[in-house]
């Protein structure tokens, strides 16, 4: 089976899921390197109070379940452009693999259009300090 590896460096959250979820939903293997590297825009203010929000909400045994380590923080953000409560989208969820850092020393690819470079100013957050101020005890 045919295997997609992207290095998430500076590459903006929801354009990296929509390619990662695509081409599990076509079958390939997708592995996101360097999740701790991956980029929201927008003010750092507003994005972490709008991610703490979230995860205050509801109770611990029902959800929603917000992760705190980067590579499930990115792959749960996947997992909301696929279809994940129908047989098809279990099935791309489960050939979807993020990693903190790189692993397995692998090339990864970065995807065109997708770099924090094209917003037209420099405000963004990544996705580490997202973490971080969610109170995630993981280590760079």
């Amino acid at each position: 089976m045919a295997e997609y590896v992207i290095d998430a460096t500076d590459l903006l959250v929801g354009r990296l899921a929509t390619q990662a979820a695509r081409a599990a939903l076509h079958g390939k293997n997708v592995k996101v390197i360097n999740c701790e590297k991956a980029v929201f825009s927008g003010k750092k203010t507003m994005i972490i109070e709008n991610w703490k929000r979230k995860y205050g909400m509801g109770v611990p045994k029902k959800g929603p379940f917000i992760h705190r380590f980067p590579d499930k923080f990115v792959r749960r953000v996947i997992r909301g452009m696929l279809p994940y409560k129908q047989p098809r989208g279990r099935d791309a969820f489960e050939r979807i693999m993020c990693y903190i850092g790189n692993p397995d020393d692998a090339k990864g690819e970065t995807i065109e259009g997708a770099n924090a470079e094209k917003l037209p100013n420099t405000r963004y957050v990544r996705v580490g300090v997202i973490c971080k101020e969610l109170g995630g005890k993981w280590h760079e």
